[in-house]
Order: structure tokens, then C-alpha cells, then sequence
């Protein structure tokens, strides 16, 4: 496919959702009239929750969105499967629904590979783009793991996963000052729609963007821990670098940035959307 316009890269194709788009659980905590709002995304078998330690450290100086993706907290899980436009979709009609034209835009790991799409198919609902924790370019030998992992997500459904998980995603200093978190984490798991986690989990395990970043065009800060196994550092430099954009690692940081270092995260967001 030919680009329509010199100079820039091919166009990717337009959505395709297997879906109709669903209306999502959302929650805005400020004006949506004062200034570019700031939407969040969460990752995979959370919700709009999870943002709870970085918005606490964020200025309230815009309108704070952020929504439950289809199949996770009180938003409809319809029948799958589903592939990453499905979830653009939904986000496109929470924009609609509020009114929004275009957003600063902030996804966590699937949310990451979700914004990632909408940013590479439409340009103009993203003013500025933040993607943490979140995959571009796996390997051959990345894309075995979690293809290993989404096997067991499908025999063992998201708590068995999680069992085997909580030392990948929690720093052993996390564990170590917050005793009972992975037991926690489990219980929380287990009791999560098993349909919805494993066709949410399917487009995380089978969505690979790298060939997409070069649409990109809004203005990117990718993050991700430093010993994040599933999306390393170098997935983070990848799509700074395919986007002119900007890298920060977060130090001795796993998987659940959110939870282990968020206000640096929300420092980080405030700085690049100012």
C-alpha cells in the first residue's frame, strides 16, 4: 500500500474491528473544558483503578478520563473473538460520547499497544502520546514466551496465570515491602471473567505494532521498568526511536510500574503534556 502523500510511509489500513464498539465504564475527575484532556488506558486484566497512585500525583489542571477497556471491570464483554481495533473503537466512541476532538493519550501495556494503533490510524484524536510498559518488535524467541503464556492463560484461565507470574511482573523489593500483594493479585485474578481475560490477553500475546510506529505522528515518551521481561527497554527505544521520541527506563522497576513508581510515572506524563 502506497502512501498518499511523499515523503511519509505507507498508510496502514483503516479498522477493522470484529466487534461492534461497546460503551465503556469511564470516570472524569475534572473540567473537560479546561484544556487538551489526559485519557488513560490500563493494561490487561485491570481497570481504570490501577491508575489510582498516578493520578493522585498528577496536576489537576485538565481533565483526568480514564475507562474500564470491554471485558474488564463494570464495561460489557461481548462475545470474541477481539483484535486490538476492537478496543480502538470502543475508544474512539468514549470520545464521541464526551465530545472530546483529540486527547493526550496515555496506554499501559495492552492500553499501550492500543494507543499505539490509535495514534498510527487516527492522528487527529492524539495531541500527545505516552506508551508504558508496552511491546513492539518481540523476537522470535519473545513471541514464543508469550505465546507459551497465553497457552496457560487458556488451560488455567487469569489466575492460574497470575501464579505463575507475580515474580515477573513485582520487583523482589516490591514483594519485600508489601507482603500479601501477590496473594492478592491472585485472588483479584481469579475472580475475573475468564472469556474476557483470555480474548484480551489473545491481542496483547498476537499484536505487534513496530511496522505501524512510523505513522505515528504525535509527539511519543515511551516508558517501561528496567527489568520489565516482557517489554524490555529496548521495545520502549524502539518506539522512541522509530518516532523521534523520547525514552525514559525506570530504574530497577519490573512490570507493575503503576503500582512501584508512580510518581515518577505521573512527573514524566505532566512534563511531556505541559
Amino acid at each position: 500500500m502506497t502512501s498518499d502523500f511523499p515523503g511519509l510511509p505507507p498508510l496502514i489500513p483503516h479498522l477493522r474491528p470484529l466487534t461492534a464498539p461497546v460503551g465503556v465504564h469511564y470516570r472524569i475527575e475534572g473540567d473537560l473544558t479546561a484544556g487538551t484532556p489526559l485519557v488513560l488506558v490500563h493494561g490487561v486484566g485491570s481497570g481504570l483503578e490501577s491508575w489510582d497512585e498516578v493520578v493522585a500525583d498528577l496536576p489537576h489542571d485538565r481533565a483526568i478520563v480514564r475507562y474500564d477497556l470491554r471485558g474488564h471491570g463494570r464495561s460489557p464483554a461481548p462475545d470474541g473473538p477481539w483484535n486490538v481495533d476492537d478496543f480502538v473503537s470502543d475508544h474512539l466512541k468514549l470520545l464521541a460520547r464526551l465530545d472530546v476532538a483529540a486527547a493526550h493519550t496515555v496506554g499501559f501495556s495492552l492500553g499501550g499497544l492500543i494507543v499505539q494503533r490509535l495514534a498510527a490510524t487516527h492522528p487527529e484524536v492524539v495531541s500527545k502520546l505516552v506508551v508504558i510498559g508496552a511491546v513492539a518488535g518481540r523476537t522470535e524467541q519473545e513471541q514464543a514466551a508469550v505465546l507459551e503464556r497465553l497457552a496457560m492463560v487458556e488451560a488455567e484461565g487469569p489466575g492460574g496465570a497470575a501464579r505463575e507470574s507475580v515474580e515477573r511482573w513485582y520487583s523482589k523489593d516490591y514483594l519485600a515491602a508489601h507482603p500479601g500483594v501477590g496473594e492478592e493479585i491472585i485472588a483479584r485474578m481469579e475472580r475475573l471473567d475468564r472469556a474476557a481475560y483470555t480474548h484480551a490477553y489473545r491481542v496483547l500475546a498476537t499484536t505487534d505494532l513496530a511496522d505501524d510506529l512510523g505513522c505515528i505522528r504525535a509527539p511519543l515518551l515511551a516508558m517501561t521498568g528496567e527489568f520489565d521481561a516482557g517489554s524490555p527497554p529496548r521495545m520502549s527505544h524502539l518506539m522512541a526511536d522509530r518516532t523521534d521520541g523520547r525514552l525514559v527506563v525506570l530504574p530497577q522497576a519490573r512490570h507493575t510500574v503503576l503500582q512501584e513508581c508512580p510518581q515518577l510515572i505521573a512527573k514524566e506524563i505532566a512534563a511531556h503534556v505541559r
